[in-house]
């Protein structure tokens, strides 16, 4: 009689801490793009909070994520979309960990920082636009990779067995 694996995988991890920063970083980028046109500080302090914890996220997703890759790319038809997944998941992380440097260096003493916050704020949208379009491209190769070629999904027999 076959037995359904233990929910708790290593390939498991990597969809449990995914989806926290994609939400988290994708609301920071409205915070911010908000915070432009707004004179109320909570914009702008929500939105560093936020894509600080969705930038925390993200390195631990890709953390996950290579974890994951080990068991999964043996199961896929097709690893060269798992590669794409994982490369252009490392930009993404670069992209939101640049903006969270920029948007933590107007509040530096620096005199000619603090003389370019208005610069600092649009690189920071600009960098935040351009790892919103990859973050939602690499969930869309993530959800092909799930979906389309059952990247850590458990397999039932075909009678279902294991389930009585």
């Amino acid at each position: 009689m076959n037995q359904l694996p233990d929910f708790w995988r290593t390939e498991v991890f990597h969809p449990l801490s995914v989806h926290f920063p994609i939400a988290i970083l994708l609301v920071a980028f409205l915070f911010k793009l908000i915070a432009l046109g707004s004179a109320k500080e909570v914009w702008k302090q929500g939105g560093t909070i936020l894509l600080l914890l969705g930038t925390i996220g993200v390195w631990i997703a890709i953390y996950t994520g290579n974890l994951a890759d080990g068991i999964v790319s043996r199961k896929i038809c097709d690893p060269t979309v798992l590669k794409q997944h994982q490369n252009l998941a490392y930009v993404t992380a670069w992209l939101f960990t640049a903006s969270l440097l920029l948007d933590l260096l107007k509040f530096s003493r620096i005199r000619l920082l603090t003389q370019k916050k208005n610069l600092l704020s649009i690189l920071c949208i600009v960098t935040l636009s351009i790892g919103s379009g990859y973050l939602i491209y690499v969930g869309h190769l993530g959800a092909t990779l799930v979906y389309q070629q059952g990247a850590g999904v458990y397999q039932p027999s075909g009678d279902c067995a294991e389930f009585n």
